[in-house]
């Protein structure tokens, strides 16, 4: 059965009224734009739609390798009901990380392939999703000395490069836990409250002095 192609005139409305009402919540001051897909790696990715952002917090949607860009991608797609084969057809980007991100890929790609030529040792890259994993093996593709797999489930799924002969693949490795939280730095837990600015707005929060209040975001096309 064919996969189902994302279309402008069908998908964008729902995609842009489920971004309208999760950025609203989470009060992120940023724009989007749904488009046709375009990419300059058609043999990486070939997304039917991409969803571009603009404004002010987009630095936050790219903080810690695009965590929260590839969360909200995640939710759309989670929202709209696609399937994990299909998640290629929509793309989620801002600033043109996309575009860098693959190239970063392809590069380590190959940096691990030399690595694992050399060494007979697998190598395993971090925790990724399901299109960034992709990329790895369609890059590692023509490689004949060494062959990349995915190992593990759900949030620690990776991909290892391993030598072409090797039968048995190794475990995948789980990223260390976050340590807890400490009780901070001396004064920031003073009189029984937090030093500093509320992060809702001011020192009132968003409804008190200084908070941003709510927006009307509208409709994006």
């Amino acid at each position: 059965m064919a996969e189902k192609k994302l279309t402008l005139s069908e998908d964008a409305p729902r995609i842009e009224d489920f971004l309208d009402a999760v950025l609203d919540l989470a009060d992120f001051d940023v724009d989007f734009e749904v488009s046709e897909g375009e990419t300059l790696h058609p043999d990486f990715e070939n997304p039917d739609l991409v969803v571009r952002f603009t404004g002010p917090d987009v630095e936050l949607l790219l903080a810690n390798k695009a965590e929260l860009l590839l969360a909200l991608e995640q939710l759309t797609m989670e929202a709209l009901r696609m399937a994990p084969e299909e998640h290629s057809h929509l793309c989620f980007d801002a600033n043109d990380h996309r575009m860098l991100r693959i190239q970063e890929l392809r590069m380590s790609a190959q940096a691990a392939a030399e690595r694992v030529k050399k060494t007979r040792v697998p190598f395993h890259f971090s925790p990724m999703n399901s299109r960034e994993r992709r990329i790895l093996h369609l890059a590692l593709r023509g490689e004949t000395e060494v062959r990349s797999e995915s190992v593990g489930e759900g949030p620690v799924r990776q991909v290892v490069v391993v030598p072409a002969d090797m039968k048995t693949l190794p475990e995948p490795i789980r990223p260390p836990r976050p340590r807890p939280e400490g009780p901070g730095r001396p004064g920031d837990r003073e009189r029984g409250g937090f030093r500093g600015r509320d992060r809702r707005g001011g020192p009132g929060g968003r409804g008190g002095p200084g908070g941003r209040g709510g927006r009307d975001r509208g409709r994006r096309s």
